[in-house]
């Protein structure tokens, strides 16, 4: 019998100018919000703070869904200091307004978040969990997760080192004003957070 649960997040997403010959701004996922009340992803985004340069928005909600199939994923984002969930941003071109990305899904576990890497279209945003998050994950894990053996598996992926960087720890770098590419993520083992002095 398989178990699953949810917990609704919000998700917030950061604009930021650069200067760049083709580009405006980096779009970037910064935090999840435990509590947020259910919006589309695809409605108004909701502006939350805002500097020189830089906005950030409530870019709707989305489900943490976990499964008991996955612990082992959940047990490493875990493991990480601090934990984090996966932020899946996908480009979208259909908004009225200046919006280029939309939110499509938040994991709790880098397996899955590889799979969107090795699409080649969407960008993955590691950011850090909220103890609310924490709580939910580890207490599922708790409940659920059951250690088999360890079956080493051959798989080419051009994003590969994902799950291995998901080891290490999360650093708090100062995000890069420079251009983006699809299928990249800001590295799992970098900024949660990072910015100015605004988050």
């Amino acid at each position: 019998m398989t178990a699953h649960e949810s917990l609704l997040l919000g998700i917030v997403v950061e604009r930021r100018r650069i200067d760049h010959p083709w580009k405006d701004y980096t779009w970037r996922a910064v935090a999840v919000v435990p509590g947020a009340p259910p919006r589309d992803p695809h409605d108004e985004w909701v502006v939350m703070r805002e500097g020189d340069g830089w906005v950030r928005f409530l870019a709707g909600t989305l489900p943490l869904s976990l499964s008991r199939g996955e612990t082992e994923g959940y047990k490493l984002a875990l493991s990480q200091e601090p934990p984090v969930v996966y932020v899946v941003l996908r480009p979208d071109d259909d908004f009225a307004d200046d919006r280029e990305i939309v939110p499509i899904r938040v994991t709790a576990n880098p397996y899955d978040a590889q799979e969107y890497l090795d699409g080649g279209e969407d960008i993955v945003e590691p950011v850090p969990m909220p103890p609310e998050v924490i709580a939910f994950v580890d207490s599922y894990v708790t409940r659920y997760h059951v250690d088999v053996p360890f079956v080493k598996f051959k798989r080419k992926s051009k994003h590969a080192g994902l799950v291995e960087a998901a080891k290490a720890p999360v650093s708090h770098e100062e995000p890069r004003s420079g251009p983006r590419g699809t299928g990249r993520t800001r590295g799992t083992g970098r900024n949660g957070g990072g910015g100015d002095d605004h988050g």
